[in-house]
């Protein structure tokens, strides 16, 4: 009876917790690049950071994203030098170090040979000789086998975005080649054709990795009756997501009242589904002169602004229940200790990351935005363990093998 009890205890205490949990962390696709041409990474006060995973974890962070492209050595000359280098290969090592530090994964399957975002959907260049029925073939073989790969590899995700910002379709055809075969929510254009291509790449996800949940990714919080009804038609046209995943950068897409109405406006249309921001960020230096919305009255484009936006952006998320994941964009950006001449990674500062690029330290919004993975309940921190897997019901990291809060593969359990 005392055994039926205890277990009883531990099964509704692990579902009290994981019905609460969240994932926090950013895309870091860039980060053996950074490491392997000598970047200088510190905590916020100057200490160096040795291993990167186990300082992300330390200040809260549970779960990583990484971008996939087909065939980067295709993607234009221009285009080589700002980051597009992320080829099967690569991805497979950098996912299994974010597994093996038992985080959660996503995976962002950018179905071209390049970056893909609403301006550029362009099909990989091995791909475009394909007729329609050829491709759907390919993107469920090619969906496949990668994941085959990573499974195999140890590195399956836990989360796979099917196409990076596709509120306009994927895989419009050859670049540089109109007609491109572009979908708008609401018309009729090419819509039968993307949802066919995601059915395709959803159901090769569910055969290899039927544990992980789907993402489709849209930008489109500036207008979210257009990111309503790309979310209504897909569910309509039977594809198949567990996610809707956003892109939320204020200088682009307003403030956060903005991003406040598209969660209220697709939490109602989608009710049996998660949000995720899978793209966050603001700037901690200066800023570029063409953005959309200049916020630095708002947030000044400091350290302190940014943590401020980050705070900000915690407060409103917060009010919605149904909102599990934030990542941040290039997190892990820092060309600190790099020789710009022969060493930079990307052809120009990304000044909305979070780490000083002259410093090397860690912005503060690095630690706050780290808090939002804590469930309801539970306190962060004052200084967590850099290598800690258990917490106390406090939410307090230290070494026992007594009643606590265990993070099992970037998950927390409760346990005794």
């Amino acid at each position: 009876m005392k055994k039926r009890i205890v277990c009883a205890l531990l099964m509704g205490g692990a579902a009290m917790v994981a019905s609460a949990q969240k994932y926090v962390g950013g895309d870091i696709s860039l980060l053996p690049k950074y490491e392997q041409n000598g970047a200088k990474y510190y905590t916020n006060d100057g200490k160096p950071c040795d291993d990167m995973l186990t300082f992300f974890q330390s200040v809260g962070h549970n779960a990583m994203r990484v971008r996939l492209f087909v065939d980067p050595t295709k993607a234009p000359t221009e285009e080589k030098g700002q980051g597009v280098c992320q080829d099967l290969a690569y991805v497979i090592q950098l996912a299994r170090r974010i597994k093996d530090q038992g985080m959660a994964l996503m995976l962002d399957f950018h179905y071209s040979d390049s970056w893909a975002d609403p301006a550029k959907q362009f099909t990989p260049s091995a791909w475009c000789a394909l007729n329609e029925t050829d491709l759907n073939q390919k993107i469920y073989d090619y969906t496949r086998d990668c994941l085959t790969q990573l499974k195999e590899a140890g590195a399956a995700p836990d989360f796979i975005q099917t196409g990076n910002e596709i509120s306009y379709g994927m895989l419009w055809g050859e670049r540089d080649k109109e007609p491109y075969k572009k979908y708008y929510a609401g018309k009729t254009n090419n819509r039968a054709r993307f949802s066919s291509l995601l059915k395709q790449a959803g159901k090769a996800c569910r055969e290899v990795c039927p544990e992980a949940r789907i993402v489709l990714h849209t930008e489109r919080v500036a207008n979210p009756a257009y990111a309503s009804t790309f979310y209504r038609e897909m569910t309509e046209d039977g594809v198949d997501f567990d996610i809707m995943g956003l892109s939320y950068y204020p200088y682009w897409h307003g403030n956060l009242s903005k991003l406040a109405t598209a969660l209220t406006m697709l939490e109602t249309s989608q009710p049996d589904k998660q949000l995720m921001l899978v793209e966050v960020g603001y700037y901690h230096q200066w800023q570029p002169s063409d953005v959309t919305n200049d916020f630095s009255k708002t947030w000044p484009i400091s350290d302190d602004g940014q943590n401020a936006f980050a705070r900000d952006l915690l407060a409103e998320l917060q009010k919605h229940d149904r909102v599990t994941g934030l990542f941040w964009w290039a997190m892990e950006a820092n060309e600190c200790g790099l020789d710009w001449a022969t060493k930079r990674v990307t052809d120009a500062w990304y000044n909305a990351g979070l780490f000083d690029n002259q410093t090397g330290r860690a912005r503060k919004a690095l630690t706050t935005i780290g808090s939002f993975a804590i469930p309801t309940g539970i306190e962060s921190p004052s200084r967590p363990a850099a290598c800690a897997e258990s917490y106390d019901v406090s939410g307090r990291p230290f070494r026992s093998n007594g009643r606590a809060i265990k993070v099992m593969r970037g998950r927390k359990v409760l346990v005794r």
